[in-house]
């Protein structure tokens, strides 16, 4: 029988005393010694690899004993041959939405995702957009069936393509909350290629992500509810004017009742006093 190794220290326990012996399910009691027998035979086989809890798995399976992976733990505490736990390792930190003072364009953009419903066609559809949050412009989009870390990957490129961006040192801040999309290894791996910081917001608070949920109440109101798309080229078509209309028709009342495009060009002339936002 093996001896199970006295700890060096005394351990001052607070109730009963360990019994030093379990229970098969027919009800015969099995001493620990006996016990921690199997499991140096189980790791001298199979179980080379497992741990406590696989090990408990092999007890109650094999020796049909009644025994819990706290106890199964403690003896192999005590015996000195639990593994080692498992480390994981975060490639890519996560970083919390700061407060933040914006100034101009291209300094902190704002990206979520929106349903929207194809009635002629029973399913969804998913509208991803990165908004621009000092003029409000629609940067890029993507409208699909589906929508993944690629497309995300994808129309954030573009979105730096657009403004000019992919070749300056100094980037906007991407700010998401916590989707799969946004916290995907793909999307970190891009934003770290591109050079741009990408902050979370923390769970239930959207009014962290306050300018594009701002902009899906208004795509809802004014595009979803006055169309009943009958299929997802029509949705894609209506919504994709529904952008361009937004960008450089629909008058924005934060931004001196212009449009994006107007506001940004008007700041740039210098024929009105940029508004600060603080986020």
């Amino acid at each position: 029988m093996i001896k199970i190794q006295q700890e060096a220290k005394t351990i001052h326990r607070v109730g009963r005393p360990a019994p030093g012996y379990s229970y098969t399910q027919a009800g015969d009691p099995i001493s620990d010694e006996q016990i921690c027998e199997w499991i140096t035979e189980f790791l001298a086989g199979e179980g080379a690899a497992y741990g406590y809890r696989k090990l408990t798995v092999l007890l109650r399976r094999r020796q049909k004993l009644k025994i819990n992976k706290k106890k199964v733990y403690r003896l192999c505490k005590l015996m000195g041959v639990l593994r080692p736990q498992r480390k994981i390792i975060i490639t890519y930190p996560k970083r919390l939405a700061n407060n933040r003072v914006i100034t101009d364009s291209n300094q902190l953009w704002e990206v979520d995702i929106k349903y929207g419903w194809i009635h002629g066609e029973q399913r969804f559809f998913f509208l991803m957009c990165i908004i621009d949050v000092f003029d409000r412009a629609i940067v890029a989009y993507h409208i699909g069936l589906t929508c993944e870390a690629k497309h995300l990957v994808q129309i954030t490129e573009e979105a730096l393509t657009k403004r000019q961006l992919l070749d300056q040192a100094v980037k906007p801040v991407r700010r998401s909350d916590n989707g799969p999309q946004f916290i995907s290894h793909r999307f970190e791996k891009a934003c770290a290629e591109f050079v741009m910081i990408h902050e979370r917001i923390p769970p239930k608070t959207a009014n962290k992500n306050a300018h594009i949920e701002s902009y899906h109440a208004i795509i809802e109101l004014e595009c979803y509810r006055r169309h009943e798309f009958e299929s997802y080229p029509q949705a894609y078509e209506i919504v994709s004017q529904f952008i361009q209309d937004y960008n450089h028709i629909r008058l924005h009342g934060s931004i001196y009742d212009f449009s994006p495009y107007e506001y940004m060009k008007a700041v740039k002339d210098g024929t009105v006093k940029p508004k600060q936002i603080k986020v």
